[in-house]
C-alpha cells in the first residue's frame, strides 16, 4: 500500500470514527437505517418521540453535516425539501484499515476459556484437540 493511499485511508477512517463517536449521531444513523430519505423535520420528530432527544433543529443539522462529511449520509434537495439518506459503505474503510488477524473474537475467546477444566487456571492459551496445552 502506498503512503498516499494509506494516508487517505487513515483520514477517512478518522472522520468516520469521529462521526460515529457521538451518541446522537449514532441514533440519527439508526433512524435513517430504519427509514431512509427523511427530512430534518422528520428526523427531529423521530428523535423526540422515540428517543426523548430534543436538541434544536440547528444542532441536528450540524450532526447531519458531520455524518455527510464522513460519507455516511447524503442529502438531496427536492423542491423546498432536503431528504437525507444513509450510506453505510464507508464503514468498509474501517475493516480495510484493521483487517481480520485470524485471532478468535472476544466472544469466541470467552467460550474457549469457559470450556477449560474448572480446576485448571485460565491462561488464555487455547487447548489442543487432545486436551493438552501446546
Amino acid at each position: 500500500m502506498t503512503g498516499k493511499l494509506l494516508l487517505a485511508l487513515m483520514v477517512g477512517v478518522e472522520e468516520l470514527l469521529k462521526a460515529l463517536a457521538d451518541p446522537t449521531r449514532a441514533v440519527i444513523l439508526d433512524e435513517l437505517v430504519e427509514h431512509t430519505g427523511q427530512t430534518l423535520f422528520e428526523i427531529c420528530n423521530r428523535l423526540a418521540s422515540r428517543h426523548g432527544i430534543n436538541p434544536s433543529r440547528q444542532a441536528i443539522s450540524q450532526h447531519l453535516q458531520v455524518l455527510e462529511a464522513a460519507g455516511l449520509v447524503r442529502s438531496e434537495r427536492v423542491g423546498r425539501y432536503k431528504f437525507h439518506y444513509v450510506d453505510t459503505s464507508p464503514l468498509l474503510r474501517i475493516a480495510e484499515r484493521w483487517p481480520d488477524t485470524g485471532l478468535p473474537a472476544a466472544s469466541e475467546q470467552e467460550t474457549i476459556n469457559n470450556t477449560t477444566d474448572p480446576g485448571e487456571p485460565r491462561t488464555g492459551v487455547e487447548l489442543s484437540s487432545k486436551g493438552k496445552k501446546p
